[in-house]
């Protein structure tokens, strides 16, 4: 009986060992899967069919050229997946394999792997050239009674609220199906036919459209507002985790690429802004 059970203790351990092996065996098998998924024969990308400035079908976003950029320092043609960027977007796209690399992501976003910023904005204030307004700041006089529009869940709608300014405001929807609204159109319209006088949106969206109008805006980057609301964010490229070299791949060339990825962002007007939180000059309309 006690050999019985010394060869049953044995027996269990060499399968407990066996067990582990070819644990093991599976996680390798699984992260050689994973770091040999990227298609060879073209740059495979997830992007919004209808989200101007950043990505559109017809490939006129500023994302869209800086990826054209990647994709010639690759030698691969571009194979886009295209899907409008609301709730699900990475679920349904990057992470079920439909593509390599998604551009234009905060670098605080959790769902992805980001790569290294390329550039760095900030939320704007936009009104009319002729509207007499010079504020600079939310918390302006000057903005008292006046109608502000704001996407809502956004830093400036919290400084709203902070300031006491939200039975003024106009609220947008921050998550929408762009193939039937673009929000900084939509806003700019507004501005235009005064409806809103004052509109509070993110940098490369504002200055974009502003600059589209034929009416004449100031943009004016919210520099002076309370440090304890984050008003500016790095934008990176979006990969897989776990796909380490293929991230370091597309640093390495963004990092390359830099200065005509800045030209890029210049042609549309993006408000950039340093490494300390400065303007860089531009082509936006600012004061």
């Amino acid at each position: 009986m006690h050999v019985l059970q010394v060869n049953a203790r044995e027996f269990l351990t060499k399968i407990f060992c066996l067990l582990i092996l070819f644990s093991g065996h599976s996680e390798l098998h699984a992260e050689g899967a994973t770091s040999q998924a990227l298609a060879t024969n073209y740059l495979r990308v997830c992007a919004d069919p209808s989200n101007l400035p950043f990505s559109n079908d017809k490939e006129e976003g500023f994302e869209n050229k800086i990826i054209d950029l990647v994709a010639d320092e690759l030698n691969l043609p571009v194979k886009y997946t295209w899907w409008p960027q609301t709730i699900g977007f990475v679920r349904n796209t990057l992470r079920i394999r439909l593509c390599d690399l998604i551009a234009g992501i905060s670098t605080t976003s959790e769902l992805v792997q980001n790569t290294n910023p390329y550039y760095r904005s900030i939320y704007t204030m936009i009104y009319r050239a002729d509207s007499g307004l010079t504020a600079t700041r939310i918390a302006d006089p000057q903005l008292l009674g006046k109608r502000i529009g704001v996407v809502a869940g956004t830093p400036p709608a919290t400084l709203l609220a902070l300031h006491g300014l939200s039975a003024q405001a106009k609220g947008y929807q921050l998550v929408v199906d762009t193939r039937r609204v673009t929000v900084g159109e939509l806003i700019t319209n507004e501005l235009e036919k005064g409806d809103i006088d004052v509109a509070l949106v993110w940098g490369p969206i504002g200055s974009y459209y502003a600059a589209k109008s034929d009416v004449e805006f100031k943009v004016i980057p919210l520099l002076e507002e309370n440090p304890q609301i984050r008003l500016d964010f790095r934008i990176s490229m979006a990969t897989r985790y776990n796909e380490v070299e293929w991230k370091r791949k597309v640093n390495r060339i963004l990092r390359k690429l830099q200065p005509k990825i800045d030209e890029i962002l210049v042609s549309y007007h993006v408000p950039l802004l340093d490494e300390l939180g400065r303007p860089i000059a531009n082509g936006a309309k600012t004061d």
